[in-house]
């Protein structure tokens, strides 16, 4: 029988935390992505003996995969290999039995205090139903994690006490760095850095990450303040930081670094405030908290802080760094939890932790903003599908029900609306976030992107380039300035994409390259997407690359199991449906295209005068109903510019 594994197992110079959901090589964190980790956890619970292809698949994936089961696998088995630096030529780990499926080789240590015997098998416990205990006293709680892009679009929190006593610190020296009789009116462009775990319970890495962005979020009311987003400095996670490296990177000027140790119910945050240029330290302090009662000590800190430095805020401004409602301690652990995995994608994880948020603490808005988050994404790049999209509604708006100013519930409901249809719906949220704060990048961003899909394209170029004027790093390479293809500057919009080799990023360069007509580079950059991640997105880019080698069949048959797909789920993003079309076009099937055309525009997509001159649509011309379509998207367009822009 297959032993029970402990939440802590390691072998050899490797570290797994199932229920943090992470791997470490030699006490450093290895980056994998959640199914080849799920991959090597059942691995694991079956140390020595093959698990089949077939138990792999009813553990790992559903029953209507809709990429190919045998070629995600072997995607995953090849993550997993490269992680642990093993091969399948010479495995000490991970071993192909034949035809049969996979064993691990490895000897195991347990490491924690959970028995062998204690009768908790993984088989009946699932992956992602790992979550922290409920004691009287709060636990200590491993660190769990969770992309994309939308995602990466998201990423920021509320407060409580101590992010809201750094969050004035850092914005009062920052006031006071110009003090004089004279104030620079140029905003000076902050990163703060995940906090250095500096004590022995590696339990507690989670927060370093998570406090970070707690006050990244609380920034976010600050016009005078360019913050990075949380997508930037997640990758500055537990390395040792070369400050004007890191500052020429992140462009900014201003730095916060920190640490914290946590003992027991002791929780000890340093920090200091740095002139990237100079290296000149600009503030520092200590701040020494009570881990299960922040907010009992944050009221009476704050105000003194608040009096002491004197800031010089807006009222508006001010009132956002002020205490907010209690929230219950063991929420809010639950919430840190919920925002690392989050930060990391690990969407089913993240939904865990957020839902106990709600369930302890229903007042608590963030939560609830944060719990809807992940249902989005959840629908979106795990094809969650319809359900998850309105649950992820119903959270949001009763986070804005709770806090009806609430930037990060704002944000995130305007994407869901824009993502399903509604961009008039969505227009008005993004103007009114950017109302509390015109300087907001995510905000500007996010109203780029509304624009977009109602045709507004210069508008929408506007948009974008104010937000990665604010915050170069605004979406990470969770989006791109996709209205820039669409007006035809294709070498713009090659110089626009992030400059990593992510699937989203081949995909789209690969996108750009086809309408410059560099088939071979574009047909490369599409099967290197799809190969490290078979997609809706990238899919759609194998597509493409199918039509350039002349295997319509092949395209067009995994083009269709995208349509069915989209259309079983309820997968929102009519834009991913109109790249669909598209490629049907290019594929020359133009009744699938114009199918799917169809689909997008009555389901959102109505940018009418890119699809007036798209040329990948030039051979529907003919056709009396792509007349009909355009004609659909024309009145719309010109409903939203009366709407909007009279």
């Amino acid at each position: 029988m297959p032993s029970t594994l402990p939440s802590l197992v390691r072998f050899a110079n490797f570290e797994v935390d199932l229920r943090a959901g992470e791997l470490r090589r030699e006490g450093s964190k290895v980056r994998l992505q959640e199914q080849p980790f799920l991959l090597l956890a059942v691995l694991l619970e079956y140390a020595g003996e093959v698990v089949t292809r077939e138990e792999l698949r009813k553990r790992l994936w559903s029953a209507d995969t809709f990429v190919d089961f045998d070629h995600r696998l072997a995607v995953a088995v090849s993550k997993l290999r490269d992680a642990l630096r093993d091969s399948a030529e010479n495995p000490k780990f991970v071993e192909t039995v034949g035809r049969r499926g996979y064993r691990f080789l490895g000897q195991l240590e347990f490491t924690d205090s959970l028995s062998a015997d204690s009768g908790a098998r993984m088989s009946d416990t699932p992956l992602s139903s790992y979550q922290p205990t409920e004691q009287a006293e709060l636990p200590k709680l491993a660190h769990p994690q969770p992309r994309r892009s939308r995602v990466n679009r998201l990423i920021f929190l509320s407060t409580v006490g101590f992010a809201i006593l750094l969050a004035v610190i850092v914005v009062t020296k920052l006031v006071h760095i110009r003090s004089g009789k004279e104030e620079s009116l140029t905003p000076r462009s902050l990163a703060i850095l995940p906090l250095q775990n500096r004590g022995e319970d590696s339990t507690s890495d989670f927060l370093g990450l998570s406090l970070a962005d707690v006050l990244i979020t609380k920034l976010a009311y600050v016009s005078s303040l360019n913050v990075r987003p949380s997508a930037a400095i997640e990758k500055y996670r537990g390395t040792a930081i070369d400050l004007q490296k890191v500052a020429a990177d992140l462009k900014v000027d201003t730095l916060l670094t920190g640490s914290f140790i946590r003992d027991g119910n002791n929780l000890r945050i340093t920090y200091q405030l740095v002139d990237a240029k100079t290296e000149k330290i600009l503030g520092q302090g200590v701040i020494d908290l009570k881990y299960d009662n922040l907010l009992a000590v944050q009221d009476k800190v704050t105000g003194q802080l608040i009096s002491e430095l004197q800031l010089n805020l807006p009222p508006g401004e001010a009132e956002h760094l002020k205490p907010e409602a209690s929230v219950s301690p063991l929420a809010y652990e639950y919430f840190l939890q919920g925002l690392d995995l989050y930060g990391q994608h690990k969407f089913p994880l993240a939904i865990n932790m957020f839902e106990k948020t709600t369930e302890i603490d229903p007042n608590y808005a963030p939560g609830w903003a944060y719990l809807g988050a992940s249902y989005n994404s959840d629908a979106a790049f795990e094809l969650g599908g319809r359900e998850q999209y309105r649950r992820a509604q119903a959270a949001y708006e009763r986070a804005l029900a709770i806090r009806p100013n609430l930037l990060d519930a704002q944000i995130f409901l305007a994407n869901l609306l824009i993502d399903t249809g509604k961009v008039e719906q969505a227009v008005p949220l993004l103007r009114d976030a950017l109302k509390t704060n015109g300087n907001y990048a995510a905000a500007h961003w996010e109203l780029g992107y509304a624009y977009r899909f109602a045709g507004m394209l210069d508008e929408s170029v506007a948009e974008c380039e104010r937000a990665r004027q604010l915050a170069p790093f605004v979406k990470g390479n969770g989006a791109v300035l996709n209205s820039y293809l669409y007006l035809g500057e294709y070498q713009k919009f090659l110089e626009s994409l992030p400059a990593d080799d992510s699937s989203f990023s081949l995909f789209y360069r690969g996108f750009g390259e086809f309408h410059e007509t560099q088939f071979d580079q574009a047909a490369s950059d599409f099967d290197r997407a799809y190969q490290l991640d078979p997609n809706l997105y990238t899919g759609i880019g194998k597509a493409l690359s199918d039509a350039i080698h002349q295997h319509a069949k092949e395209g067009l048959q995994l083009l269709s199991g995208l349509e069915r797909t989209v259309k079983q789920r309820g997968v929102g993003d009519p834009e991913a449906t109109y790249k669909i079309a598209q490629a049907y076009a290019v594929l020359a099937d133009k009744s699938s295209a114009l199918r799917a055309l169809r689909m997008s525009v009555e389901g959102g997509f109505f940018s009418y005068p890119y699809i007036d001159k798209d040329p990948l649509l030039n051979d529907l011309h003919g056709e009396s109903e792509f007349a009909q379509i355009l004609d659909i998207a024309h009145q719309r367009n010109a409903a939203f510019k009366n709407s909007f822009f009279r």
